[in-house]
This record gives structure tokens, sequence and C-alpha cells, in this order.
């Protein structure tokens, strides 16, 4: 028995000797197995899928995740596909907004041009008035010196011997005015008919003639003074006289008679008042209108005294 017991012992003692390397081996490998994380299984499955005869048996290895996608043609057709409607989308966003920037662009070339056609006639409106202006001088004249020259042209249509004892009627302004708008020769055919020392005043005046407007001033001046010196030599054709000078002014350019009469303000206030209580009161706004211009204080003055001022 105690042999028996020895015998039995020495075999399990070698057994143990050989198991136990054995059994640390395999946890050893197995440790490592699971610290680089290797899958015994799947691989041993792979390699016997690849024997022939033994794969027929041996179940395929499962499929990692995310392998079934890789080769899975279904799978990768959908991935295309939406991965292509993505950038279909893409695209579409960026063509709408090329065509809302090339809309923008559009209507800012539209504003501009709308802009420039509106400046441009503004330029060809300016351009016209100023060829307008430049024209309206050349063809517009004054209708005093208008009537002056018709009136001139009437005297020297008649005979000499005929218009010189009419004019010498006229005051030495008047006459002068007058011959100022005749030819040469319609000026001596009537001087050679006139009284001698009329025409000796009217040759002098017309020498010292230089602008229009002081010719018609001091023709007006002229009548007035006559006009004045008959109104004080005779009384009983007063008020004849005042139709008369008020005809005179009314039919005299407001601009000329504002001249005037600022001119004899100075001398005599009365007489100025007295012109302006004869003509009517579209003429007297006229006048006071053109005096207000060159001197409003005067003015100012003047319409006091209509009104009873002092």
């Amino acid at each position: 028995m105690e042999f028996e017991n020895e015998e039995s012992a020495g075999k399990f003692e070698r057994f143990l000797f050989l198991m136990i390397p054995i059994i640390f081996t395999l946890v050893l490998l197995g440790v490592l197995l699971t610290l680089f994380n290797m899958d015994i299984r799947n691989n041993v499955l792979a390699i016997g899928n690849k024997i022939p005869f033994i794969e027929k048996v041996i179940p395929d290895p499962p499929a990692e995740p995310g392998s079934e996608t890789a080769t899975d043609p279904e799978a990768q057709s959908e991935e295309q596909e939406a991965s292509s409607e993505t950038t279909i989308k893409k695209l579409k966003a960026q063509v709408a907004e090329q065509a809302k920037q090339l809309q923008q662009v559009t209507e800012e070339k539209t504003t501009q041009e709308t802009q420039v056609q509106a400046l441009q006639k503004q330029i060809d409106g300016m351009k016209e008035e100023a060829a307008a202006a430049e024209v309206a001088p050349e063809e517009t004249e004054d209708p005093y010196e208008v009537k002056v020259a018709e009136l001139a042209k009437l005297y020297a249509g008649m005979k000499a011997s005929k218009a010189a004892p009419i004019m010498e009627n006229l005051t030495t302004e008047e006459m002068v005015q007058v011959f100022s708008a005749m030819s040469k020769a319609s000026k001596t055919a009537i001087l050679e008919k006139m009284d001698p020392k009329k025409a000796a005043d009217v040759s002098i005046k017309l020498k010292e003639t230089t602008d229009s407007t002081d010719m018609a001033i001091a023709a007006l001046q002229s009548r007035l003074k006559q006009n004045e010196a008959s109104v004080a030599t005779t009384t009983s054709t007063a008020n004849l006289n005042k139709d008369k000078l008020s005809q005179t002014f009314t039919s005299m350019p407001a601009t000329e008679a504002a001249t005037l009469l600022g001119s004899m303000y100075s001398i005599s206030p009365d007489k100025v008042i007295t012109i302006l209580n004869t003509v009517s009161d579209s003429v007297r706004s006229s006048i006071l209108g053109e005096m207000t211009k060159k001197n409003s204080a005067q003015t100012a003055k003047i319409v006091n005294r209509l009104m009873g001022g002092k």
C-alpha cells in the first residue's frame, strides 16, 4: 500500500510538474492577448475559411463594426447618393446666391442709367436755356427805342420842307433823340430847312450825345419843363396839362419814368407827387416798383407822401 501510494504520488507530482508551466503559459498568453485586443476565435475562423472543405464546416467570422458598410455596395451607393445630394444642395445654394448678386448688380446698373439719363436731360435743358439767353438780347429791343426809331423813319420819309417845321415844335432834346436815329442824309436835309438857331442848337447837342437812355431822359425832362411852363402861364388849361402829363408818363417805359422821377425828387418833391397822382394806378405801381429797385428809401418817402404823410 505504501509502495502504491508512493507511486501514485510520484505520478501526480510529475503531472503537476508538467501542467503548471503549461497552465502558466496559457494564462500568460491569455493575459497578453487580452492586453493587445486580439480576437483569436475570429482569426482562427478566418484561417479555417481559407482551407478547402473545412470552410464548409467552419462558420464565417462575424463582421467588424463598419466593415459591412465598407463591403456592402448598396450601403456605399446610399452614402454616395447622400453625399451627392449634399453637394447638389450646396451648388444650388451657391447658384442662388450668385443669381441674387447678379440681380442686385443689374438693378444698380439700371438705377445708374436712369440717373445718367436724368442728368443728361438737365444738361440739355441748361444748354437750351443758355442758348435762348444768348439769343434773347439780340431779338428783344426796348419798346421806347423802337417807337423813337419808327418816328425817325416817319420824319425821314417826309419831305424835308414839311418835316422841318413839324420838328421845330419839339424840344431841342426831343429833336436830338429823333435825329440820332436818322441817317446822315436825312439829318442834313431836315436841318437845312429848319430855323438856323434851332438847327445850331440841335447840331451841338448831337455832337454831345452818347447814350440812348441819357437822350431819352433829357427829352422827357425837356418835355416836362415845357409842360410845367405852360401850366404856370395858363391856369385855365391846368386840367388839360395834367391830362397831357399823365398821358406822357403813361406812354413812357416804367424804367425810364422811374429814373426821371427819382432825379426830379431831389429838386422838386411836390412835382413828383403831383405827377404820380395824375397817372393811373397800374402805371403808378409800375413806376414805384422800378423806383424801389433803384432807391428803396426814397420810394418809401414818396409812398408816405402819397398817403398823406409829410
